[in-house]
C-alpha cells in the first residue's frame, strides 16, 4: 500500500505562523510514513484583501515555492501545496490564480491547476456573501500529474460541486483526486461528506479531502472533517476539526477490482 497524508489547519492572515504549522504538521506526516502530502486550501494565508499583494511578493521574490521546493526534497516526499495565491497573466489585472503546485521528492515544480471554479454564492453564516471573483481570476486547464503512486487529478473545494471536472480527471487517466479546500461550517456540514464520496464512487478514485477546520475570524468559520475515501466509497480515515494529520494506505488493487467489476467507464454514454 501507499501512504498518503491530508493536513488539516485553521490558517489566519499570519503568513509566518501557518507556514511553520504547515511545515510541523507535513514533518509529522512523513515521520508516519506518508509518501505523498495533501495541504489545504489557503494554508499560507486566510484573507482574501492581502491575496494580491502576497501574489505579487511570490512573483518577485517566490518565498513560499522555494519553501516548498526544499521541504519536499530534504524529506523526499510529495507535497501538494493545497492553493495560495500567483499573479494572474495579465499586467494590468489586480487578480490573482488560486493555484495548487505539486512538488515532486526531488523538489521540482512537475505541475500546476488554477482553480476553475469560482465560489460566488450566499451563505447562512457569519460572513454571508462569497464572492471569489472579486479577487480570484478562473482557471482553464484540467491537470493530472504522474506519481510512482499512481496518476494523480487536480481540483480545489468548490470544484467539487461540478462531477463533469472529476469525470475528465478520470478519463484523462486519474487513479488518485485530490481536493484541498476551505469548505465553510454551513455548506462542510451539509454537502463535504456526501459530495466527496460520491466523487469516490463515480470515478472509481481515491478521493483525498484536505479542509481548513475552525475559526478563522468573528465571520469565517471552516468546517473541517478531511477525510481520504477509497474507490467504492469507503471512508478510510478522517479528523473532525481543528489542526490535524490525517493518514491513510492506498490498496490499488481494490481500484483495480472495482473498475473491472464495474466498467463505468466503457458504459458511459
Amino acid at each position: 500500500m501507499s501512504c498518503v497524508a491530508v493536513i488539516q489547519m485553521v490558517s489566519t492572515s499570519d503568513l509566518n505562523s501557518n507556514l511553520r504549522v504547515a511545515e510541523r504538521l507535513i514533518r509529522e506526516a512523513v515521520q508516519a510514513g506518508a509518501r505523498l502530502v495533501l495541504l489545504p486550501e489557503n494554508f499560507a494565508l486566510f484573507d482574501s484583501q492581502q491575496l494580491f499583494r502576497l501574489a505579487k511578493h511570490e512573483t518577485e521574490a517566490g518565498n513560499i515555492s522555494r519553501w516548498l521546493s526544499e521541504l519536499s526534497r530534504s524529506l523526499k516526499v510529495w507535497i501538494f501545496a493545497g492553493s495560495f495565491p500567483l499573479l494572474a497573466e495579465t499586467p494590468e489585472s489586480q487578480k490573482v490564480r488560486s493555484a495548487l503546485r505539486v512538488y515532486n521528492p526531488e523538489g521540482d515544480v512537475v505541475g500546476r491547476y488554477d482553480k476553475r471554479h469560482l465560489f460566488d454564492v450566499d451563505v447562512r453564516d457569519g460572513h454571508g456573501s462569497y464572492r471569489e471573483s472579486d479577487v480570484i481570476a478562473p482557471g482553464n486547464e484540467l491537470i493530472v500529474v504522474d506519481t510512482e503512486m499512481g496518476r494523480v487529478g487536480l481540483s480545489i473545494c468548490y470544484d467539487l460541486r461540478f462531477p463533469d471536472h472529476f469525470w475528465k480527471l478520470r478519463e484523462l487517466g486519474a487513479e488518485i483526486i485530490v481536493v484541498p479546500s476551505a469548505f465553510t461550517k454551513v455548506t462542510g456540514k451539509a454537502h463535504w461528506e456526501v459530495l466527496l464520496r460520491a466523487r469516490a464512487i463515480e470515478t472509481q478514485c481515491f478521493v483525498l479531502g484536505a479542509n481548513q477546520g475552525g475559526v478563522h475570524s468573528v465571520s469565517r468559520e471552516t468546517s473541517g472533517d478531511s477525510m481520504i475515501i477509497d474507490p467504492w466509497g469507503s471512508v478510510l480515515s478522517r479528523c473532525e476539526s481543528g489542526e490535524a494529520v490525517v493518514l491513510a494506505g492506498l490498496d490499488f488493487e481494490l481500484l483495480r477490482q472495482v473498475r473491472q467489476r464495474m466498467p463505468v467507464l466503457l458504459h458511459r454514454r
